[in-house]
């Protein structure tokens, strides 16, 4: 499965995003999502199996606890297959960045004169 055809389910996506706040259990997943979609456990349990298969998520048995957490690789593959469409966004971005730095700059010295106008 392609990771777009992966990430494109909003239940995987939200799965990876809860994931990415660090190591969860299986049933802690399940609850969260079954809350927040209404879908069934053995629905999520799909979902967990197919973000595993494509190595999103790995899992580890912790007693009678399966722990899951992100795996990073397939989302390396994602980031550098958008690397190509950064310049759509990179440089608006920049410039914003610029002019946020460049208002902080002219609060500061407009704050400083008014320190050394006072009595």
């Amino acid at each position: 499965m392609h990771a777009f055809d992966v990430l494109g389910d909003p239940v995987r996506r939200r799965i990876l995003e809860l994931l990415a706040d660090g190591e969860m259990t299986s049933g802690a997943v399940c609850a969260a999502i079954q809350e927040e979609f209404g879908i069934s456990q053995p629905a999520v349990s799909q979902h967990l199996k197919v973000l595993r298969d494509a190595g999103f998520a790995t899992v580890r048995p912790d007693g009678t606890r399966r722990l899951y957490t992100v795996s990073s690789g397939p989302l390396q593959e994602v980031d550098a297959w958008l690397d190509r469409f950064r310049r759509f966004w990179a440089p608006p971005l920049d410039a914003l960045a610029t002019e946020l730095a460049r208002g902080k700059r002219e609060r500061r010295l407009r704050d400083s004169e008014d320190k050394d106008e006072s009595p």
